[in-house]
């Protein structure tokens, strides 16, 4: 969030060097042309010690207009290098936050992955109990309606009995129900956490 202040302060002082450029290149092209007239005026005329002056102010005036040029070229070099560098020290701060911000994400996903995975062992777990206890109260309700039909002198204790032994069954199928649910749900979530982590995963390669 930094990168914007350097880029807008920079801005100013690039277009002060460009009119700084523009005002040096200008007296030079200046300079190359006050020679030009100041020789070519020196032929019309004729006189060979004019002609020499002209010709030395000529030289002189040339050799400031190029020395104007070489100075303005190497302060052009010097800047673009610095211009190369600012930006290359941007990039640099923009790659290292991209990087930080996606070992982040990464990081959290993980969390949230392990967490959907333990929860998902702990229910895991919570299912098996709950179908053991399911063929148990399935045995015990088979025993008891055996014991029910062979037993005839019982029926009222054990038609008791056997309505306990199916609500138990009754309820201990509804837990199953309840967690296999909840098992298909949060695998599910899991599932899209994956998808979200290797689709970030794969626009930050």
């Amino acid at each position: 969030m930094s990168s914007p202040q350097p880029q807008q302060s920079h801005a100013p002082r690039t277009s002060a060097r460009r009119r700084q450029r523009s005002t040096r290149l200008t007296v030079a092209a200046a300079l190359l042309v006050l020679s030009a007239l100041l020789v070519g005026w020196a032929v019309v005329d004729g006189t060979a010690w004019l002609q020499g002056v002209a010709a030395v102010v000529a030289v002189v005036l040339g050799a400031a207009a190029t020395r104007i040029t070489h100075s303005e070229l190497l302060a052009e070099r010097r800047t673009a290098a610095r211009d190369r560098a600012v930006q290359a020290m941007q990039y640099r701060e923009i790659t290292a936050q991209r990087t930080a911000e996606n070992e982040a994400f990464a990081a959290d996903m993980r969390r949230k992955i392990i967490d959907r995975q333990e929860a998902i062992s702990v229910l895991e777990v919570a299912l098996s109990k709950a179908q053991r206890l399911a063929a148990d109260q399935t045995l015990k309700l088979g025993n008891e309606a055996r014991r029910a039909d062979g037993a005839e002198r019982a029926v009222a204790g054990l038609g008791r009995a056997l309505e306990a032994a199916e609500s138990r069954a009754s309820e201990a199928a509804v837990r199953v129900v309840e967690l296999e649910a909840e098992i298909d749900v949060l695998k599910a979530d899991l599932a899209s956490l994956k998808s979200a982590h290797a689709a970030r995963s794969t626009r930050s390669a």
